[in-house]
C-alpha cells in the first residue's frame, strides 16, 4: 500500500500512546475512532512497523498513514442533475426509482462517479459517498462527500441535527394546522415538523400538500410518523392506503425539495431548493379547497 501521510514526532515533555498522540495529527483522519479503525486495520506504521493501539510516542518516530486500495468500482451510466460540486462535497438531485446504495448495481452511489470529478484533495476517497439516504420511490436532493473529512463532518452534522432537510408531499385528507411528530421508531426517538400548505378536492376526495422536516433520520420516518396520524403519503404501498381513480397507478408523493447546511471545509452556508416535480405542479389544475 502507498504511503498517504507522514508526520514526523517533534519534541515531545510526556510520555504518550500513539491513540492519543495522533488523534488530529492527519488530514484524513479528524476523530479518535477514525484513528482506533485505521491501527487495528493496520494503517498506521511506527519507523515502517505495523503500530498498535499500545505503542507509545517517542521524539523523531516517523508515523506512516497507509491508503487502503479499493477494488474497481462499476460504474452505472445513470445522468444526474449535478447542484453543487467543489472538491470536497457535492450535491445532486436523485431521481425516483433507485436506491440511494446497497447491493445492486443500479444505485445512484454507482452513478456518482459518472457523474462527478475525482477530489484531488489528500484524503479523497476513491469514489464520492452519498452522506445519507433517500428512499427508492423518494427524489430530490442528496448530499455526497468526496473527501474522508468532508464525509465524517456530515455523517456528525446530520447526528446533531446541523444540517436541515426540507421535504414535500401529498398525503390523504386533510392535515389543517402545523404538529409536531415525536414517536419512537424501532424503539428510537425520531421527530418530524409538518406544515400544511395546500389544501385539494379531486374526485370528492381531499388532500393536503404538506412541508416536512425530519429533525432526526430514522428509515421512512415521515412515511411512518404520517401513515400514524391517518394521514398516509399518496403512493405509499408499505404505510399508506390502496389508491384509486386519479391516484392508482401512481408512485410515491415525497421529494426532498430543500437543504441547508455549513460546508464542512470552509464553513459557509450552503441552501439549495429545487422546483417541485411536475406531478406536484399538475396538482394545481384540481379545485384548491
Amino acid at each position: 500500500m502507498k504511503i498517504l501521510e507522514t508526520h514526523i514526532v517533534p519534541a515531545i515533555s510526556e510520555e504518550i500512546r500513539l491513540q492519543e498522540y495522533a488523534v488530529s495529527v492527519f488530514t484524513s483522519i479528524q476523530t479518535r475512532s477514525g484513528l482506533k479503525k485505521a491501527i487495528k486495520k493496520g494503517f498506521i506504521l511506527i519507523d515502517g512497523q505495523t503500530a498498535s493501539t499500545a505503542d507509545w510516542i517517542k521524539e523523531g518516530q516517523k508515523i506512516d498513514l497507509l491508503k487502503p486500495e479499493f477494488s474497481k468500482k462499476k460504474i452505472f451510466k445513470l445522468e444526474l442533475d449535478v447542484l453543487f460540486e467543489d472538491q470536497h462535497i457535492a450535491v445532486v438531485h436523485k431521481p425516483s426509482g433507485f436506491p440511494t446504495s446497497g447491493n445492486f448495481f443500479k444505485t445512484i452511489e454507482n452513478a456518482l462517479p459518472h457523474n462527478l470529478s475525482g477530489s484531488k484533495e489528500i484524503d479523497a476517497l476513491p469514489y464520492p459517498l452519498p452522506a445519507h439516504r433517500l428512499d427508492n420511490p423518494t427524489a430530490g436532493i442528496l448530499l455526497c462527500a468526496k473527501t474522508q473529512n468532508s464525509l465524517i463532518k456530515l455523517q456528525r452534522g446530520f447526528a446533531e441535527k446541523k444540517i436541515s432537510k426540507i421535504y414535500f408531499a401529498l398525503v390523504h385528507g386533510k392535515l389543517e394546522t402545523e404538529i409536531t411528530l415525536d414517536s419512537e421508531i424501532e424503539e428510537k426517538p425520531a421527530t418530524t415538523l409538518v406544515k400544511p400548505l395546500k389544501f385539494f378536492k379531486i374526485n370528492s376526495s381531499i388532500y393536503t400538500l404538506v412541508e416536512a422536516q425530519p429533525l432526526t433520520g430514522k428509515t421512512h420516518q415521515i412515511r411512518i410518523h404520517l401513515s400514524r396520524i391517518d394521514n398516509p403519503i399518496v403512493g405509499d404501498k408499505i404505510y399508506g392506503m390502496e389508491e384509486n381513480g386519479y391516484f392508482q397507478y401512481k408512485s410515491l408523493y415525497l421529494f426532498s425539495g430543500g437543504i441547508f447546511f455549513s460546508h464542512p471545509v470552509i464553513n459557509e452556508d450552503i441552501e439549495l431548493k429545487l422546483t417541485m416535480p411536475k406531478r406536484f405542479r399538475n396538482l394545481n389544475n384540481y379545485t384548491v379547497y
